[in-house]
């Protein structure tokens, strides 16, 4: 029977597993595995046998965690790290070597920028931005460019600019190209990348995936064969792997992560209502308020919204920070998906690194501000914002 995705937050994963009938995965807080003899342990080395052999190689927990975020991003396999970035330099390093070029969306989250950045000066691997709004543009960069890859974020932060993945999946796919998505925004209750035809999805699984501000870890998903060579090769030597106790967490976080983003989102949505109508804000980011073709493609490859959003505060840098100090019960903090509202200054905080010329290209003012909507009552976060914004 197939289960919706609901149903497959808690019980989705290998069924094998029997853990002698605890309800709950276990944590296996183990370093290393015996072997019953010197020719298992062999066999097991050279891949004759399966079984685990060292936490860095796999982990019981991990594993698990790794089962059913494949099951909710419907790929074939997945792959835990250390962090959002581990997970992110790793399929950047697996896709490309010495020489090739990476498409990138027009706005990127700040480290994502650093390590492109990093890439470029270390191996001569570059990178350009476009909108990849239009089949025509994208062919006609893609033939310019000759990308090894195309890096995704959608929605961009923190401009929450939506990409149409169905389009370009099948514009890349034409030239042999693979597509990557970083998903954290949405996770995959909102949006599931491998189903438009998009070939690897990755997680910033501190956000939503956690829900509650105790975990850094960082998920990928795509075909066997490829998360396959990913961990025998980036993360096995590269060594960014997650400990049992996160995978953990992050398999609890997963059991609710359905309520927590419908609640996000619905704090969400009416808060951007009500910015809009606040005569200090200039602007409202939001997929949410998008019409025409960006709403079109919300509604066709997004469950919801989702909880963040952006508005410009009408002033300066100073203006917006001024606005972030008198904020009372909302926290300044750069993470989101947290139980707790939290706000940053994207301009000087996430995106910093970002040259200033590009940062305006991407669409990121310094009077913009970004909000992780929290689960708290939409009237209280309401409230603050408007008293911080009314002491402007």
């Amino acid at each position: 029977m197939k289960r919706r995705i609901e149903s497959e937050m808690i019980h989705g994963g290998n069924k094998q597993h029997d853990y002698d009938g605890s309800l709950t995965t276990p944590i296996f807080q183990t370093s290393t595995f015996a072997f019953s003899t010197a020719e298992q342990g062999e066999k097991r080395f050279a891949g004759a046998e399966d079984g685990f052999i060292y936490s860095r190689l796999g982990n019981p927990t991990v594993r698990m965690l790794e089962e059913r975020i494949a099951v909710l991003e419907q790929g074939e396999k997945g792959l835990a790290f250390a962090s959002g970035m581990a997970a992110v330099s790793a399929v950047l390093t697996s896709l490309t070597k010495g020489g090739d070029h990476i498409l990138c969306s027009k706005g990127v989250y700040g480290c994502t920028y650093g390590l492109l950045q990093w890439l470029k000066e270390k191996y001569s691997i570059t990178h350009s931005f476009s909108a990849l709004s239009s089949e025509d543009r994208l062919n006609e960069t893609i033939a310019e460019k000759t990308p090894a890859c195309i890096f995704i974020e959608t929605p961009i932060n923190p401009t929450m600019t939506v990409l149409d993945l169905e389009m370009i999946a099948r514009v890349a796919h034409s030239s042999g190209i693979p597509v990557v998505v970083d998903n954290t925004f949405c996770s995959p209750y909102l949006q599931q990348p491998l189903t438009l035809g998009c070939d690897i999805v990755l997680h910033s699984a501190t956000k939503y995936i956690s829900g509650h501000g105790d975990v850094v870890a960082g998920l990928v998903v795509g075909k066997d064969s490829y998360i396959s060579a990913l961990a025998k090769q980036e993360q096995k030597d590269s060594g960014g792997v997650l400990a049992p106790f996160d995978a953990w967490l992050l398999l609890r976080g997963l059991k609710t992560l359905h309520i927590r983003m419908d609640r996000h989102t619905s704090n969400a949505t009416w808060m951007a209502e009500k910015l809009l109508q606040h005569p200090k804000v200039d602007r409202v980011f939001y997929p949410g308020n998008l019409t025409g073709s960006e709403g079109n493609i919300v509604e066709k490859q997004m469950r919801q919204a989702g909880g963040v959003l952006s508005f410009d505060v009408k002033g300066t840098k100073q203006t917006a920070q001024q606005m972030m100090n008198h904020l009372k019960m909302i926290k300044i903090a750069v993470s989101l998906g947290d139980a707790e509202t939290l706000i940053q200054h994207p301009a000087t905080m996430t995106h910093a690194v970002i040259p200033e010329h590009d940062r305006v290209k991407m669409g990121i003012s310094d009077t913009m501000v970004r909000l992780s909507v929290g689960l708290e009552s939409k009237e209280d976060i309401w409230a603050d914002i408007v008293q911080a914004l009314d002491r402007m």
